[in-house]
């Protein structure tokens, strides 16, 4: 894709699904890669090295801030620059309004929106002395409609919409874009997770679940974290430089707004 080769990314969330997928399709491009993650990157270190990409692995919890900005700091001091950054990382939580403790509020938003912020902060700046740069925000389908016992997730990926539009609008006439990806149900590690915790919840069984949720998609298929990459990557280029502050949906044709 135009304008990606050369460029320096950090993908947060990178160890594994849609975030290991979209670290993938970036360094396919030609992109430098940072991948950044609570748990191990060596996995995905490799894959990207596998498509020629150089690469480096860096633990980072995102909703700690200092540990951001120092991270930053180094991802930008390793590789020079730092063009395009995608707020990956994130959490799943179904817990009914009233028994949702504050301390597991704050840790959904913290993960799914707060670090968004902060990240932003400590990127821009690099951004601006380039004159370019991308950020790629996953929100989500909830972040656009509500569900029972997900008033901690939905909040959190709908104000990831606001935060998009919000950089979008401030740093769009410094040649920064800003957009969100809305995912539907990608075949992740996360979705499973997420599905035998809805299912047990509704008391029925994983497979009974899966086919309730497949049967509302009308392409037939649940999404698969490439899907998302290759829209990433998309949004990251060049070519997209028109496209600021959308959110945009991956799933099938659920929602249409």
């Amino acid at each position: 894709m135009k304008g990606l080769a050369g460029k320096v990314a950090c993908v947060t969330g990178a160890a594994r699904g849609i975030g290991q997928a979209i670290s993938i399709r970036l360094a396919q491009e030609g992109v430098s890669v940072a991948v950044t993650d609570i748990t191990d990157t060596s996995r995905t270190v490799v894959l990207c090295q596998q498509a020629g990409a150089k690469v480096k692995g860096y633990s980072m919890d995102v909703r700690k801030k200092e540990l951001i900005s120092k991270t930053v700091e180094v991802i930008a001091s390793d590789f020079g620059r730092l063009d395009i950054w995608v707020n990956n990382a994130g959490i799943f939580d179904n817990t009914p309004t009233v028994e949702l403790s504050e301390e597991l509020w704050n840790d959904v938003n913290n993960t799914n929106y707060t670090s968004m912020y902060w990240c932003a902060q400590a990127v821009i700046p690099y951004m601006l002395k380039e004159g370019w740069g991308r950020f790629v925000n996953l929100s989500s389908m909830a972040g656009k409609m509500a569900y029972p016992k997900e008033i901690a997730y939905c909040s959190s990926k709908a104000a990831v919409l606001g935060l998009t539009r919000a950089l979008a609008i401030e740093h769009g006439g410094s040649g920064i874009t800003s957009n969100a990806i809305c995912p539907g149900p990608i075949q992740t590690e996360m979705l499973r997770s997420t599905h035998q915790s809805l299912a047990a919840g509704h008391g029925v069984t994983l497979a009974e679940w899966d086919a309730s949720v497949l049967s509302t998609i009308p392409v037939g298929r649940f999404g698969r974290p490439e899907d998302v990459a290759h829209l990433a990557a998309f949004l990251a280029s060049d070519e997209a430089s028109f496209i600021n502050g959308q959110a945009i949906n991956i799933d099938g044709g659920m929602v249409f707004y």
